[in-house]
């Protein structure tokens, strides 16, 4: 099983806060993974709003890999379409896997803010064909070392030499943002891991992996490897101080309905999006109060053990799954959510790693 540490970058929720005090919180707790046992860091890309900033996540990775010795740097993810050069994504990939050390693990997005979209001049209804036509570019390039001549509605791209040359494949080292049935397929073609926020029932969360699944099988020939689930966690040894402290996740879901309008109608128009146009109008009949509790109840959080209870839950309903855990967001104080992070690591880390040595033994039997 793999554990990792995602970090969202925010400042929504904080009271009088700076950028930079963003960051040095953040830099501190992905220097601590590092030595906690954490696999990996992952930081997102997002651009010019307090929900989310971070522009260049390659650049982030790179002053993290100066500072850490084995843990895994991760995009979690790079939007492909707001990069509109594959070419320079592919570079700045190789570049750090190099400085790295073989540490990058390049996660992949399509984006979802009409917000962003508009701020960098791109219409939001082409992010589908950008992101399908320019993943493979990307990908193809990293592992030839090349990135062949291509033209298209959106490239003309002569071919050109990646520098440094790639040494490691990324192959086991590729994810993909997968939240609708759509980015599930093509995460299957690109032979990614499939990645999800955990926002849905667990039986559709299920479905919608089995399908991808399957698809993964057709393409490639082996199956892929398990749902990359993501979860804002509080983890205390105080019950009570818990409970108080899940309010933070509760206020989390908030920035996201307000930085995504989710339940704007452009949705239900934009092209490619057509998964979150039909879920606009539940979501409107759930009412903010509804997905909130919904949302709090979804996200693993509490004591150790139950959390650990939480996690053999979803272990029954959806067998072995990787894990990304946020413990900074939405104006939870550095103290509580560095705390949290030592305690996962200390007891519940441990207990998920046997849980995976328990199922290789059984599959292996």
């Amino acid at each position: 099983m793999h554990i990792g540490l995602i970090q969202v970058m925010q400042s929504w929720g904080f009271e009088n806060m700076s950028d930079a005090q963003v960051y040095d919180e953040e830099l501190q707790m992905g220097v601590a993974a590092d030595e906690q046992g954490f696999d990996s860091v992952w930081v997102v890309e997002h651009h010019f709003e307090d929900y989310s900033f971070c522009p260049d996540n390659f650049v982030y990775l790179a002053h993290l890999a100066a500072k850490t010795k084995q843990i895994k740097l991760a995009t979690g993810a790079c939007i492909v379409p707001w990069n509109t050069q594959p070419l320079r994504v592919a570079e700045k990939a190789a570049l750090l896997d190099q400085l790295s050390g073989g540490r990058l693990i390049l996660g992949l997005g399509r984006g979802l803010s009409r917000k962003e979209f508009e701020q960098f001049g791109i219409d939001m209804n082409e992010s589908r064909e950008r992101f399908d036509t320019a993943a493979p570019m990307i990908v193809n390039a990293l592992e030839s070392g090349v990135m062949e001549a291509h033209e298209s509605k959106f490239f003309k791209q002569p071919r050109a030499v990646i520098r440094p040359k790639p040494t490691r494949s990324f192959k086991n080292r590729l994810t993909q943002v997968a939240m609708s049935p759509e980015s599930g397929e093509e995460a299957a073609k690109l032979g990614a891991q499939m990645m999800a926020f955990n926002y849905k029932p667990l039986d559709v969360q299920k479905q919608e992996f089995e399908e991808y699944k399957k698809l993964y099988v057709e393409h490639h020939g082996e199956d892929p490897r398990p749902l990359l689930l993501t979860d804002m966690m509080v983890c205390d040894s105080n019950k009570s101080r818990a409970e108080e402290n899940s309010k933070h996740i509760a206020n989390y879901l908030l920035s996201v309905l307000h930085h995504y309008e989710m339940m704007g109608d452009h949705y239900k128009e934009a092209k490619g999006y057509e998964a979150y146009g039909d879920a606009v109008d539940s979501l409107r009949e759930m009412g903010k109060e509804g997905m909130m509790q919904a949302y709090v109840e979804q996200q693993i959080w509490g004591t150790p053990d139950q959390m650990l209870r939480k996690f053999e839950d979803r272990r029954k309903n959806l067998g072995t799954t990787d894990c990304l855990a946020c413990f900074r967001f939405a104006g939870i104080s550095y103290e509580a959510a560095a705390r949290s992070q030592k305690l996962f690591a200390e007891e519940v880390i441990p207990v998920l790693k046997s849980w995976s040595d328990e199922d290789k033994k059984t599959q292996a039997a």
